[in-house]
């Protein structure tokens, strides 16, 4: 398990996507799907998933994607500062 975690609803347009492909260019995060995350207002809005637990969310999937991009990265920060 990585110390950052990308979840994604497997009902949610993030799903189609290869987001495996993030754990090779963060080593430290660990991509995980799930048949549904109780989010289903969200889920039926727009693409998202939980980085860290926290709601990350774009008007497109590749929005999305940079944006989960920026949050790995801000978390993983936390942890190469210390």
């Amino acid at each position: 398990m990585g110390i950052v975690v990308v979840e994604v609803c497997d009902s949610n347009l993030m799903s189609a996507l290869d987001l495996e492909h993030l754990e090779e260019l963060y080593p430290e995060i660990a991509v995980l799907r799930a048949d549904c995350m109780n989010l289903c207002g969200l889920c039926r809005l727009r693409p998202y998933a939980l980085v860290n637990g926290k709601r990350v969310f774009g008007k497109s999937t590749e929005e999305c994607v940079d944006k989960i991009k920026a949050a790995i990265e801000s978390e993983l920060a936390v942890f190469h500062d210390n």
